[in-house]
């Protein structure tokens, strides 16, 4: 003699389309997220980093997200620009393994003619390390080829 629960058979489901769409949406979503987060150089845990600060007379052309170089190689990247009195402020994120000394001077200088501007520290020689939050006292504005013109043809009238 059988039961009624053993007749019963349960149906078992098939993978729909209607599934597979939401599957395929899922991972687009994931793949969309994680090309943005890239693209935009986010970072969603900032540990291997320290933060400084240098003020500048003149920063024309200076964005957030331009590198901070030392011998051509790249060691961070600007994380803010604000104005300060007169002065801009900026604030550097710098790698972890790179030390700074509190006489090295951070210029901003121009990739080639026309090219990008970043933020280049030159080493100086001195054995004390600048720490998180500290300033960067010495700097050198950027050169704007405009002024160079100017002067360049006042002085011939």
């Amino acid at each position: 003699m059988s039961t009624v629960a053993e007749k019963i058979e349960i149906p078992r489901k098939k993978l729909t389309v209607e599934f597979l769409v939401g599957i395929f949406v899922i991972i687009g979503c994931l793949c969309f997220a994680y090309l943005a987060i890239n693209i935009a150089r986010m970072r969603l845990i900032q540990t291997n980093i320290y933060q400084l600060t240098a003020q500048f007379d003149n920063i024309s052309g200076l964005t957030v997200g331009a590198g901070v170089e030392i011998a051509g190689v790249s060691i961070g990247e600007v994380s803010a620009i604000k104005l300060s009195k007169t002065n801009a402020l900026v604030t550097m994120d710098i790698n972890n393994d790179v030390v700074i000394r509190d006489d090295d001077i951070a210029a901003v200088r121009t990739k080639g003619i026309i090219g990008e501007k970043f933020v280049k520290i030159i080493p100086g020689g001195s054995d004390t390390h600048i720490k998180n939050g500290d300033s960067i006292s010495d700097t050198e504005s950027t050169v704007e080829f405009e002024e160079i013109i100017g002067k360049f043809i006042h002085r011939m009238e």
